[in-house]
């Protein structure tokens, strides 16, 4: 089965289309058509323009939120004297586990009693 649909008209049936067009609006409001239908595509460009540029600044906007950001200013290393020794470091002894004491039995006047 052939599709019909897209298929571009040729040239008889453009002339046919405007001459259908000419008799419809009539030959003095076809200059405002085409004015009008330039003005609309003009502003859609427009348009689609800027929303290209918003989305293209909306980009670049999260690749600068992704890149790392060094906010501190550049320094200098200071220089390594090497007159002086090392100083050893500080050993921190661990903490030494409180000895834990096991549970003794109770006198039996001691424990609780549960009532019956």
């Amino acid at each position: 089965m052939h599709t019909f649909a897209l298929v571009t008209p040729g040239p008889t049936e453009w002339v046919l289309i405007l001459v259908i067009v000419l008799v419809l609006f009539g030959a003095k409001k076809l200059p405002e058509l085409a004015r009008s239908l330039g003005q609309s595509m003009n502003e859609f460009r427009k348009a689609r323009e800027e929303f290209d540029k918003e989305l293209h600044q909306a980009g670049q906007d999260l690749k600068a939120q992704a890149a790392p950001q060094n906010t501190q200013p550049y320094q200098q290393a200071l220089p390594v004297q090497q007159n002086q020794a090392p100083q050893p470091a500080q050993q921190v002894q661990p903490a030494q586990p409180v000895p834990t004491q096991a549970p003794e039995a109770r006198p039996a006047a001691e424990q609780p009693t549960q009532p019956s």
